[in-house]
């Protein structure tokens, strides 16, 4: 059995789709693909303290409404965070924000995008393959770190999935979001941050793909897997 951290890195009202309900997502998705193991939900935005490397035997982080450019109080013990994983070789696999941060901190560049937020299904091509994944995001990784890889991009996003040259990989997508919670997402945000025209898209967006429920699961339970067991 192995035991793996997911770190709740937003901090948005549960109504519109974060709170809780995003470590929750998170390890639904997962735990079919890793039967028998530990998975503990860390809410770091509700001030639970990050937790030390040496506790988990990989950690999950997870997308946030910030930016790798904002400063919030629990951004300094994730850094560090990344970087003893880093320098342990203990795996990490990181979604949306966490794709960016994890780039900056590795030595790369995440930054606000000039095409503005997208939001609904978007196709990717992963290590070969044309999926189709779930998105919400502004920013984007912009230069990749020495040593990473990408392994999937989309035709706006050029560095759509990054691995490295350690126990570590990265998705701009959002392969733990369901279609019922993304159109309920979209659908509450409707007059927050978004105009009914651009709620119209989303939705019909998320209506005509189709997003395998298991989208990279067994992949990145082969990499947190891939620690000695404790």
């Amino acid at each position: 059995m192995v035991r793996i951290a997911i770190l709740n890195l937003t901090d948005l009202p549960e109504e519109i789709g974060g709170g809780a309900l995003v470590g929750g997502a998170i390890r639904d998705w997962l735990a079919p693909a890793m039967p028998g193991d530990e998975l503990t939900i860390i809410e770091v935005t509700a001030g639970v303290p990050v937790p030390q490397v040496g506790t988990f035997d990989g950690f999950v982080l997870s997308g946030s409404e910030k930016g790798v450019y904002d400063a919030a109080p629990w951004m300094a013990p994730v850094r560090a965070l990344l970087l003893e994983t880093k320098a342990r070789k203990t795996p990490v696999f990181g979604i949306c924000f966490a794709h960016q941060f994890m780039a900056e901190v590795y030595g790369g560049k995440a930054e606000l995008a000039e095409l503005g937020e997208v939001v609904g299904v978007r196709r990717f091509e992963v290590d070969g393959q044309v999926v189709d994944a779930h998105v919400w995001h502004r920013d984007q990784v912009t230069k990749a770190p020495p040593g990473a890889r990408v392994l999937g991009r989309a035709d706006y996003c050029p560095l759509g999935v990054l691995t490295y040259d350690f126990p570590a990989m990265s998705v701009q997508f959002h392969p733990e979001f369901t279609a019922a919670f993304l159109t309920h997402a979209i659908t509450k945000n409707q007059g927050i941050a978004q105009t009914p025209a651009e709620t119209k898209d989303r939705l019909a967006s998320v209506a005509s793909g189709d997003v395998p429920v298991d989208l990279m699961a067994k992949e990145v339970a082969k990499l947190l897997r891939s620690a000695p067991v404790t």
